[in-house]
């Protein structure tokens, strides 16, 4: 029997499509239970064939005896429907919900399909949603990020953005920029007796208070994204620095091989692990130093590709040596770099943050644990996390760059007001800021960037 999971990128998701699609909901393997779910004009029509032509209440469980097309028993189960447009996707849905096994599961959904349904593709139940304004875009991305989030708090936040927690703080930017628009363009269109004017004065006083307003939800939108996509951590250094027993002590195990022979690590090494809530991917890197060997060169070259790509960039030195040691100059620039000073159980020097400037640097012995306290401290303050922040909504990288695009418009209108510039000019930009905020909310988004997103969810999603 052909196993029935959907391929991701198989066609294009579109807004006219008006067939009635079938998916399992639940993960794909065998389970105590497993989903199948219907959405579209056929769902009623087909859940009740299935079931033998009995009548459903909507939003009731009933138990079913779910047969295929020569009247042979599947399961038996639950069946329920859903009537448009009080359901997730705003149209009728059927669920059948019976024992997780695959073959179960797929002689369903085969049932379906002969009954006029098609295979779902990824993303296509929520995508549904969306058009039937049952969800925004950032509620729809939230499904994917509860899902497949690294740690409690991403989870958390995620569900907070699927109740509408970032949906509402857009919105309050938007009424803002719609507001101001409709003052400026009125100058346009009425006379002074007929509308209220704002002055050039009054019109800074709200761009300025709604440039604050931006940078608030940025900041949270930044925890957000930190909380969703997490913490690139590079380790590099010289040799036998003591940067793969850094790398154990950060994650609790023995994730690489320790050895005082300079040069043992020859590739990176990547560990996953939750700081407080924030996934964290560490890797551990080739020493950097003079070498001829082939293979050595090989390794050393991906170091540099690693700190290239780092969000944090830890330089390990051996404190217990006694000649200096140099900070290459080639970093890559504006890294976010710590320098600690390892192996102090040696040295004897204090653990813990040591300086300020012109870099923090931190004390450690990644042999007994001194000093790892602070270092994880500082890597939380690097990235901008607050003492008992929790944060307020799930965030992505594309969601961070609408917001900035959206604040330079309002900056740049702020800037023609001050030079008395024309108004048209400075609508025009309040407008490109909220044709930027609407790209986050699905308002004003293409439908490349439909696709792209709603490629990466679950198949049932």
């Amino acid at each position: 029997m052909a196993h029935y999971q959907a391929h991701r990128g198989q066609g294009q998701l579109t807004s006219n499509d008006a067939s009635t699609i079938v998916a399992q909901t639940t993960p794909q393997g065998r389970g105590g239970i497993g989903i199948v779910r219907l959405s579209g004009p056929l769902a009623y029509s087909i859940l009740n064939r299935i079931s033998g032509e009995r009548k459903f209440t909507p939003r009731k469980a009933h138990f079913c005896h779910f047969k295929d097309d020569l009247d042979r028993l599947i399961d038996t189960g639950l069946g329920l429907f859903f009537p448009r447009p009080f359901s997730f996707t705003g149209e009728d849905v059927a669920e059948f919900q019976v024992h997780g096994s695959p073959h179960v599961l797929d002689m369903l959904i085969e049932q379906a399909i002969k009954l006029g349904a098609r295979l779902a593709q990824a993303g296509e139940f929520s995508y549904r949603a969306l058009l039937n304004d049952k969800i925004d875009l950032t509620q729809a991305e939230a499904i994917a990020d509860l899902i497949d989030a690294g740690s409690r708090q991403a989870a958390r936040l995620a569900s907070l953005s699927l109740n509408g927690v970032f949906s509402h703080r857009i919105q309050g930017l938007l009424d803002q920029l719609v507001h101001l628009r409709l003052h400026l363009e009125a100058d346009f269109d009425f006379s002074e007796n007929e509308i209220e004017f704002l002055s050039c004065s009054q019109l800074h006083e709200k761009l300025f208070r709604l440039m604050g307003q931006y940078d608030a939800v940025i900041a949270s939108a930044k925890l957000g994204r930190l909380m969703q996509e997490g913490l690139k951590l590079v380790l590099a250094g010289r040799p036998n620095a003591g940067k793969s027993s850094l790398l154990n002590c950060l994650t609790g195990q023995d994730s690489a091989i320790v050895t005082e022979i300079p040069g043992t690590t020859r590739d990176t090494l990547h560990e996953q692990i939750n700081l407080d809530g924030i996934p964290l991917q560490i890797i551990d890197t080739a020493g950097l130093r003079e070498s001829e060997d082939p293979i050595e060169l090989l390794g050393i070259a991906r170091t540099r590709k690693a700190m290239q790509t780092a969000d944090q960039l830890l330089w390990i030195l051996d404190d217990s040596l006694d000649e200096a040691q140099q900070i290459p100059e080639d970093l890559p620039e504006g890294i976010d770099l710590t320098l600690i000073r390892n192996k102090i159980d040696l040295s004897l020097s204090p653990a813990g943050v040591l300086s300020q400037q012109p870099w923090v640097e931190i004390g450690v012995s990644a042999k007994t644990g001194a000093g790892m306290e602070a270092l994880r401290e500082q890597i939380k303050k690097n990235a901008g996390l607050r003492e008992n922040d929790q944060g307020e909504f799930i965030a992505r990288r594309r969601h961070l760059q609408a917001l900035a695009r959206g604040r330079g418009h309002v900056q740049q209108a702020q800037e023609l007001n001050q030079a008395q510039l024309g108004r048209e000019l400075i609508a025009e930009e309040l407008r490109l800021a909220q044709s930027a905020l609407g790209e986050i909310t699905g308002e004003f988004s293409s439908d490349d960037l439909l696709g792209e997103i709603f490629s990466r969810f679950c198949i049932g999603k």
